[in-house]
């Protein structure tokens, strides 16, 4: 099967064809280091890492860039609150934010650049663009003129008559109130840069056409982002990288939002979940599981409800992959290829939660195998778990994960030996054929929230399901 993906800009499915072969190349816009992120910043990064592990599985060279926005109105305006230069805002949330792309698994971009550090190429694009009639000066300002790109608002299916956008503060000398600005003027106390036309800083949409360009070239293949950037933002990035010649992206792919009451997961809102607070909270796999899993163009509906279903569904996955090893008497390695069904799953617009049914079958009919003592087969589908869950980004046995089921070294040590205590009493009772006591023991360690399982190497145990 061809893989395809929904492109915004068609509003439908499309075979997907790279303009080189074997090649794939995706920009994704990232992080504007304004705030540390929550989990429906992370979303976005999740799947595309999905996106970008299959485009890997199925054999592409991928190049991956996703950009880093270290400058805007909102981290200038925190950095006035706090009294912190803005550059000390933007580094601090950027490690953040790589913290917690790294805490959920994420594989590091092939280049993350950041926006300051492209104000060359910003310029460059602006005298090519005033140059092309697309541009013009006004007070220090430099602005896009909306009416000279004829291919305006098509990706979010606007029409510019409709179209209000209001002069933001200090854009003055506008010659239609929806032009954009690329370059605004310097104000007393801000971050500026020289350029032809003063100092002054970068508009938000400039940066990421002058990265695309810079870093992909005139034409790529994958533009990704959240819906809520499809207008101005993406409009305005194709405005400006079309309007000096380039080809720009040929698919445009958008996540849906993490929401919490049916609003999106904002800041502004104060209803946002921090990564930094919920890896302390829960697993970072699971979270992964929590985040990944839906469809990318499905909204998440936040709750800790949802998380906890989360948690149990990936239990059952995990104590599969563990009860296989202890059978196997070591690690089990992911087969060559994932099942069939997997693959045309992910290939249709990466339909992650097909694949994942896909996963979880394997998983019953391997835990039949070991219920029929078939060591062999158990294997055997244990290795075709690990093929799907390595595309996923969530085999327990990557040395990504390894130790994240313990929840801190020292505090599962201290209960390992507690509950090994208990568990040998149990031992004793069952050897005695005492199966009241035995079970009463099992019974007591449930409710204290885990999970035993009686192997042929003895007990086991587990955390349970919160």
């Amino acid at each position: 099967m061809t893989l395809r993906l929904y492109d915004t800009s068609a509003r439908q499915i499309r075979d997907f064809i790279p303009l080189s072969a074997g090649c794939v190349s995706i920009y994704l816009c990232g992080a504007t280091v304004q705030a540390a992120p929550h989990i429906g910043h992370i979303r976005s990064g999740l799947n595309f890492d999905i996106m970008r592990r299959w485009f890997d599985y199925r054999g592409y060279d991928v190049t991956f860039v996703r950009n880093v926005t270290d400058i805007d109105d909102k981290i200038i305006k925190k950095a006035a609150e706090q009294g912190r230069p803005w550059w000390s805002i933007g580094y601090e949330n950027e490690r953040a934010f790589n913290s917690g792309y790294d805490a959920l698994g994420c594989l590091p971009p092939t280049y993350e650049p950041r926006a300051t550090g492209h104000i060359t190429e910003m310029i460059e694009m602006m005298r090519s663009l005033i140059e092309r009639g697309h541009a013009y000066e006004a007070d220090g300002n430099v602005y896009f003129d909306v009416r000279s790109f004829p291919g305006y608002l098509q990706l979010s299916n606007q029409e510019l008559d409709n179209l209000l956008q209001p002069s933001g503060d200090g854009e003055t000398g506008k010659r239609d109130p929806r032009d954009f600005a690329m370059w605004k003027t310097a104000k007393e106390g801000e971050p500026s840069w020289e350029t032809p036309w003063g100092r002054g800083r970068p508009g938000w949409h400039l940066e990421c056409s002058a990265m695309a360009h810079k870093y992909l070239g005139t034409a790529f293949d994958i533009h990704g982002g959240g819906i809520d950037l499809i207008f101005p933002h993406h409009e305005n990035e194709i405005a400006q990288a079309k309007g000096i010649g380039d080809t720009f992206a040929e698919y445009w792919v958008h996540n849906a939002w993490v929401t919490m009451s049916g609003e999106k997961m904002s800041k502004s809102l104060g209803n946002s979940v921090l990564v930094s607070e919920m890896v302390k909270q829960w697993r970072p796999i699971v979270l992964r599981y929590y985040l990944g899993t839906p469809h990318y163009r499905s909204m998440i509906e936040y709750s800790v409800e949802a998380l906890r279903e989360a948690e149990s569904a990936f239990a059952r996955i995990e104590g599969f992959v563990q009860r296989v090893v202890e059978k196997a008497g070591g690690p089990v390695a992911p087969a060559a290829e994932v099942p069939p069904a997997f693959a045309e799953a992910m290939d249709d617009d990466m339909g992650v939660p097909q694949a994942l049914a896909i996963v979880h079958t394997t998983v019953r009919q391997g835990n039949s195998a070991l219920a029929a003592d078939d060591k062999e087969a158990a294997v055997a589908r244990l290795a075709e778990v690990r093929a799907m869950l390595g595309v996923l980004g969530l085999d327990p046995l990557d040395e990504h994960w390894v130790g994240d089921s313990d929840r801190g070294d020292d505090l599962h040590g201290a209960v390992d030996t507690l509950v090994r205590l208990v568990l040998e009493q149990r031992e004793a009772a069952r050897t005695r054929k005492d199966w009241a006591t035995a079970d009463g023991i099992r019974d007591q360690l449930t409710q204290s929230g885990l999970v035993i399982e009686d192997g042929p190497n003895g007990p086991r145990w587990t955390l349970g399901p919160r």
